[in-house]
Parts: structure tokens; sequence; C-alpha cells
């Protein structure tokens, strides 16, 4: 007994350690306001710009400087946003009228609706198969399903609870089935399933994300844990301790570092040792609710969102956020890097993309924690 009450102490005292010195640090706070409800966070990098679904509409806001660029209106139900550079065109769910919503990148015109299959209004737009961008062949590519296609694969899989999705660049798209706690591999061409693997122990996986150089898949579960995915031999092969209530989850290619962004209040912070070892190397607190993150890969900033809640009703669940309330969050490792002071022109007007604005050597540190972060 002697021995267990110390070894348990150990792993609480690790634990604890981890956490106090996580090398990552809120370094900025948005406040947005607004009305509303939000869900998925997508960073715009190459224009510096995150998108946020807020019930309504989608915010266009500038990622450095925390300024409303513009707005995507007449959205009934927002949750996903996809990003098509090179037609310059943006994709919004519209999940009350089962739609998606197309819009001009740099007007934030709606330029018309998608109808989308029957069961799609929470589905997350996926990635497309050729450029790695959340459309397919121009069209938005929703969970299990192309719109004026029919499949029986694909119909099973959409009476299953799709969430999230990552694709692999040669022709995959993964997603989490929520219900059955499985991860599916979707022929992006047919819109087929041709594989599926059980992420247990991990159950009810919601967040994705993917490291395409090392055929790892990141599965954050509302169990408390966070899957890592050898998706070539379609196996779980490592889990790891997360916070509860996760909705976001992302990985960062230059650092090795493996986020899960959680409703109980923090932001889980993993490091890559390599392709099968993972490690807890911190948690950032945020506020209760906190659970959707963007990661932008070429700043390396993590997004989350945040706001007050007034009660709920019936006195369960989740309340009403409070008007004006909303804030986003920025997080980046310490101490700070400096930033350059990037002018940004609203929603209408033309933007300068900077290739490297931060000054990154984008030298391959996957396996390596920098010495001035180790813990």
């Amino acid at each position: 007994m002697r021995k267990l009450s110390v070894a348990l102490w150990c792993i609480a005292a690790a634990a604890l350690l981890a956490q106090e010195s996580s090398p990552y640090r809120v370094t900025n706070r948005f406040a947005l306001g607004g009305d509303g409800s939000w869900d998925y966070i997508v960073p715009d990098p190459p224009n510096h710009r995150v998108f946020i679904g807020r019930q309504n509409r989608v915010m266009v806001v500038d990622e450095d400087r925390g300024a409303l660029l513009g707005e995507v209106p007449g959205i009934q139900g927002a949750h996903g946003t996809a990003i098509a550079a090179a037609s310059g065109h943006g994709f919004a769910t519209s999940g009350n009228d089962q739609s998606v919503v197309m819009f001009d990148l740099k007007s934030c015109k709606v330029l018309g609706r998608i109808p989308a299959a029957e069961r799609r209004g929470r589905d997350h737009l996926r990635r497309t198969v050729e450029s790695g961008l959340h459309v397919q062949r121009r069209r938005p590519f929703v969970d299990g399903d192309r719109p004026g296609r029919r499949h029986p694969d694909r119909e099973r899989s959409a009476r299953r609870k799709a969430r999230y999705g990552a694709s692999a660049g040669d022709g995959k798209i993964y997603a989490n089935l929520t219900d059955t706690s499985e991860v599916v591999e979707i022929e992006g061409k047919t819109a087929t399933v041709t594989r599926r693997w059980s992420t247990a122990p991990c159950k009810q996986p919601v967040a994705m994300a993917i490291d395409v150089g090392h055929h790892r898949l990141f599965s954050g579960c509302r169990s408390g844990v966070l899957a890592v995915s050898d998706y070539p031999a379609g196996k779980v092969v490592a889990t790891l301790p997360i916070g509860g209530g996760v909705d976001g989850a992302g990985y960062d290619a230059a650092t090795g570092d493996v986020f899960a962004s959680n409703a109980d209040g923090t932001l889980t912070v993993m490091h890559q040792v390599d392709p099968d070892q993972h490690r807890v190397i911190g948690a950032v607190q945020t506020p209760p609710g906190s659970r959707n993150m963007g990661l932008d890969p070429i700043s390396h900033r993590i997004f989350v969102a945040a706001a007050h809640f007034g009660p709920p009703p019936g006195g369960r669940g989740r309340g009403p956020v409070l008007p004006d309330s909303f804030t986003v969050m920025v997080i980046e490792r310490a101490p700070d890097a400096r930033q350059r002071v990037i002018s940004r022109m609203p929603c209408d007007k033309s933007h300068e993309a900077d290739e490297n604005p931060n000054g990154h050597h984008f030298v391959d540190r996957r396996f390596v924690v920098p010495s001035q972060n180790r813990v």
C-alpha cells in the first residue's frame, strides 16, 4: 500500500510539474463581442486571418491585431468554414437549413448556396485530396457524402455521427465516428469508405489532427484520451491523457507539438518524441467552455475562443453566451516571439501575403524540444 501511495504521489507530482512548466502562454486576448455561440476556428495563414463560425454568421478576424475585418452573413447555424485560395472562394456550413454557403474571400459576399445531404447539418467540411484545402473538386466535401451521388457505404456512414476529418494528401480522407468510436478512411474520388478501425480505449472521438510526414492521426476523445493512429496500418499505436470535453485538436509539424482544447478549461500540450511515442508536456489554463481551437502552422499561434455564460435553461447543460463577452485568446510559446505588425485591409480590400511574417526558420524539430522549453 505504501509503495502504491508513493507511486501515485510521483505520478501526480509529475503531472503538476508538467502543467506548471508548460512552454506555452496566453500572449493576447481579442475582445470581439457580439451575440451568439461559436464553433470551428479556421486560420487563413497566408492572409493572417481567422474565420470563426458564430451561429448566424462567420467572423473574419485579423490574427495580429484582433480587428474584425468583416462577416459572412446569412448563415443559419454556423459550424465549419473552408478556404479555397486557388479559386478565391470560401465555404461555410449552414446547419439549420442543411446547406453550404459559398462566399468571396475578399469581399465576404455570399455567392450562393449548395444543398447538403440530409443529416449533414453538423458535419465539417473536408480537406480536398489534391491540394489539402477544405474543398473537393471545387465543391465542398461533407462527411461521408458528395452532393448528387448515392452509395451504400456513404449512406451507412451518414447514419453514424462523423466528426472532424483530415486529408492525407494522397487521395484519402479520414474522419472520426463518434458513436462507434472508430476512424474511417474515405476514398476522396468516389466518396466511399475503404477502411475503418477502433480508437479503443479512446471513446467518442471528436477532434482530429494529422501528421502527414509520419502518417499519424490524432483523435481527441470525450473520454479524456487522445488516440494516436498509424493510418497506413489502421491501428492505434499510443494514447495520452487530455482534459475533459475536447472539441479541437492541432499538430504543429515544425515543433512536433500536439494540442487538444478542452471544455474543462485546459489546452493540453503534448510532444512527439518519435512517431509512436508522445508525452504530455503541460497544460495551458483557459476559461471553462473553451473547447474550440485553430492552429496557424506558419506563425505557430493557437487561437482559442472563450466567453461568459448565463444560467443554463432548466439548470442543466451550458447556458447562453452573454452578450459582448466573446473573446479569442492567442497562445504561443514562451518567451514571446517578436511579432511584426502588418496592417490589414477590410474584407473588401486586397491583402498582401507575407510568406514568412515572423522570420521563422523552418527547421525540422519534430523530435527535439528546444532547450529553452524542455521540461
